[in-house]
This record gives structure tokens, sequence and C-alpha cells, in this order.
């Protein structure tokens, strides 16, 4: 990311405790975090030296800023805002491209899943109607709408129904046992991609954008490569899991169809 908002009044009342050199710490791992979009490494010589700190007074100034503002964990010091503007710019860098392949909202006939779904569910080999074969019709693409615009429209993000759908249409696939902030985050963003795209027609509900995630997961069990039926063009066993699935890039390609077919 080359931008991001900066919102003075909230700054100024996170912050008002902080000394001069602190704040220029602070903002230059605000600066570091969102142009290489990682978390800031958790080995402290590497960011001493990133940032020219030299004294132990500077020292102990990024130690106070990092335990005040970010959270250590397995890969380095996160901050939740940072992460979800993150998810969210790439949402949107995606979105042109998998609205213009999301298609139209589920037939009424598509039964409404809630916790585990039946075996019976109807029209289970078919693949999702978002994965178009024929060109899209650009004329119809979707657009992105600005923030806050369709958020009365869309329904809050089911999370547990979601990984109901996908343990139940994947069970060969790793088992979801983690449901952590940044995995969250990926579902959350790629649900609001969703119901954005079907609401621009009609009003919807949760059973309408479960029921595109039902079709969605039927579609991915179709890849040989995804759920591990066949190696990689390198030779090299691979299976998908949901974080994977969920990841901006990755996902974009699923509903492009990029998997499915020759490997």
């Amino acid at each position: 990311m080359h931008y991001y908002t900066f919102n003075i009044a909230d700054y100024r009342k996170d912050t008002g405790h902080l000394s001069t050199l602190e704040h220029g710490i602070y903002r230059q791992l605000l600066d570091w975090y969102y142009l290489e979009e990682v978390p800031i490494p958790k080995e402290t010589q590497t960011v001493i030296r990133r940032l020219r700190l030299g004294s132990e007074s500077d020292i102990q100034s990024l130690q106070n800023v990092l335990n005040d503002f970010f959270f250590l964990q397995d890969d380095g010091y996160h901050q939740l805002r940072c992460d979800d503007q993150i998810h969210k710019y790439h949402g949107k860098a995606e979105v042109n491209k998998v609205n213009g392949k999301l298609g139209g909202r589920p037939k009424k006939t598509q039964p409404v899943i809630s916790g585990n779904p039946v075996e019976s569910e109807s029209k289970g080999n078919q693949e999702p109607r978002t994965i178009n074969q024929e060109p899209i019709n650009t004329r119809n693409t979707v657009i992105c709408p600005p923030d806050g615009e369709l958020e009365s429209k869309i329904p809050d993000c089911k999370h547990s129904e979601v990984i109901s759908l996908y343990h139940h249409h994947l069970p060969t696939l790793r088992k979801v046992e983690v449901w952590n902030a940044a995995r969250q985050g990926y579902l959350r963003q790629r649900w609001r991609e969703v119901a954005s795209e079907l609401a621009q027609t009609k009003p919807i509900d949760s059973a309408d954008v479960l029921g595109w995630w039902s079709e969605f997961f039927q579609h991915v069990g179709k890849s040989e490569f995804l759920t591990g039926r066949v190696n990689s063009k390198d030779g090299r066993a691979f299976a998908a899991d949901l974080e994977w699935i969920l990841k901006p890039s990755n996902f974009a390609k699923i509903v492009e169809g990029k998997y499915h077919g020759a490997n």
C-alpha cells in the first residue's frame, strides 16, 4: 500500500502520552507496516537498524510504542487496524475482477443451511452460477460501491455457517481448528464482496449469501489440484485449506476457474 487514511483527531486522542521521539517511531512503524503489508518483525535488532535507533533511550521508546499499540504473534508485531485496512485494500483491488464473475443471486429453491448442512442438498453437482464459462458482459460488471453505501443491505458475516459449509462440501481438506483475527478478516471481506454483488439487484438475507458459498465450495471440490487429487506442476502434493482459499488473489483465481481443468 502506498496510501492510507490518517485521522488526526483519533491519532491525537490515542497518542497524547507519547514523547516527540515516540511519535516519530510510531509513525515510521505505521508507514513500514502499510508499505510492506506485513507485521513489524519481532527481531528487535532489525527494527532498530531500520529506524536508525542507537541509544538505550531510543530502544526503550521503541519498546514503549510496540507495547502500547501492537501485539506480538508468531510472525511479528500486529496491529488490528493495520491488518484490517490491508485486507480492505486487497479486497477492493480484487473486487472488479471478482464482481464480474459472481453472477446472480441463488435460486429461491436453494435450501437454507443452518449449522450442519443436510446431505440431500439440491443440485449438488452444479458449479456455482458465479463461475462463468462464457465471456463476462462488462456492461453489467459492478464497480465497488463507496464505503457504507450498501452496508444496510449486507447481512452480517456468518462465520460458523461458512465453516460448516466448508467442512460439509470439502471433507478431505484440512479442518478449521483455529479461527483467529486474521482468518476472520479474510472471510469477512470475501463475504462482503459476495453480498455486495448479490445486493445490487434485489434485497438479500444471510441464506442468499450462504447459498452462494455452498455452490462455491462445491466448485472447489471439483478441482483435482485444490483437493490434492493431483500433484502440482513441480511434482509436489498440494491441498488447499480455508485460509488459503480466502486470501484475495487465491479467491479470485478460484472464482475465475484457474485451478480447474489442466493443472
